[in-house]
């Protein structure tokens, strides 16, 4: 009888290991044609897919919930968590379509909405919301619906979005709401640049969430950032055209969580109406802002650079006409470089309050037309290192 040398009892305990991975490891593949869903952009496929989710949502595997090429035409859907599965990726290698008739999806607050949910991954696909009709209603001033965000996550986590295409969204394209440990990467927005309240990914109330190396075009602010959002990291990210990335608005309510902790950098703006700001109503608010690093941007040809706007009012309509309460305080500034389109590249409106405090400049370079631009100071206290152009008021 052959006796097993050291090597082979290793061999054997390694396949047997791999082996014990594997079972403990096995997806659950569930197809959303098996249930019904037709790739044909016509046939309503809502049920299929809410079908192919309480499937997966009620495994005890990890599951993948495939969605193959073709069109699929989809209503206002929700997901709800509370799953036996510790792991559900959906995989789309098609594109979901909403309804022609935007008064379909316009009533509903989201099309597709994630609810308490927690290790979902969402990895390719593209999804058309079908909003241009309803922008339409909206510049003629009909009596129009507000308008579906197209996806949402609320109250969730674990969260991955990847190589995923947000097209026409009646308002939103992305919100992330209330949630945890969510990573955002290549993901392309595409709206027109006269689309009303189409922001590309909206964060609030969520804390350790990754936006990294997305493209986006769209009506509104390119990434908006509410109340509540703590350890936000943006990298790599193209804007134009929109109004560029956005903390606030804020000082919407009385009593209003903080932003802090937030890192934007090697962004690129292009012909947007705003670079980096941060804006908030001139109203009482128990809201702050703090712990903001905006480094390594270009801006090309953009209106407002740099700003911060604590008189913030769209249209000088309903304005409150009081004072900020929000503080802002920390925000740092480096390596901001390129193009304005207007000759005041920064501008700085703070609350006369709470003036904004702590503010830096440091290697920053922007031009108007060639020609030295200009900066802007209102009840703000901070400093500017190294070079700085235009010739900084703090």
């Amino acid at each position: 009888m052959m006796k097993l040398t050291r090597p082979f009892h290793g061999i054997i305990l390694i396949l047997f290991v791999m082996l014990a991975i594997n079972s403990t490891s096995a997806t659950t593949k569930y197809n959303v044609l098996s249930f019904g869903a037709k790739p044909n952009g016509k046939t309503d496929s809502t049920k299929a897919f809410l079908m192919a989710w309480e499937a997966a949502c009620s495994s005890a595997d990890s599951t993948m919930i495939y969605v193959p090429k073709g069109r699929y035409f989809l209503g206002s859907m929700a997901f709800k968590g509370g799953c036996k599965s510790p792991q559900i990726t959906i995989r789309i290698d098609g594109t979901l379509v909403a309804p022609q008739d935007y008064r379909v999806l316009g009533k509903s607050t989201d099309w597709l909405s994630f609810e308490g949910v927690n290790g979902v991954s969402i990895l390719g696909g593209a999804l058309d919301a079908k909003g241009p009709s309803l922008w339409a209603c909206k510049a003629s001033h009909s009596n129009c619906p507000s308008g579906a965000t197209t996806l949402s996550f609320t109250n969730s986590k674990n969260i991955r979005i990847r190589r995923l295409l947000s097209l026409n969204s009646q308002m939103f394209h992305i919100v992330i709401n209330g949630c945890e440990n969510v990573h955002v990467q290549g993901v392309r927005i595409i709206a027109a640049g006269d689309s009303p309240n189409t922001d590309g990914i909206h964060v609030q109330l969520s804390k350790n969430v990754n936006i990294i190396k997305c493209a986006i075009k769209t009506g509104d602010d390119c990434i908006s950032i509410g109340p509540g959002t703590k350890n936000l990291w943006v990298e790599q990210v193209t804007c134009g055209p929109g109004h560029g990335i956005s903390i606030g608005s804020l000082a919407k309510d009385l009593k209003e969580e903080g932003v802090q902790n937030v890192t934007i950098r090697k962004t690129t703006f292009m012909g947007t109406q705003n670079g980096l700001r941060i804006k908030s109503w001139a109203r009482p608010s128990t809201g702050f802002v703090q712990g903001v690093r905006f480094l390594d941007s270009l801006m090309r040809n953009v209106q407002n650079p740099i700003v911060i706007d604590q008189n913030y009012c769209p249209h000088n309509l309903n304005c409150p006409n009081q004072v900020s309460g929000i503080k802002i305080k920390d925000i740092i500034y480096e390596g901001i470089r390129g193009t304005s389109s207007t000759e005041v590249a920064i501008k700085f409106d703070c609350s006369p309050k709470n003036p904004c405090t702590g503010i830096r400049l440091q290697n920053v370079n922007l031009s108007y037309l060639n020609k030295p631009a200009q900066s802007s100071c209102s009840n703000v206290c901070g400093k500017a290192l190294n070079l700085v152009r235009p010739e900084s008021c703090l």
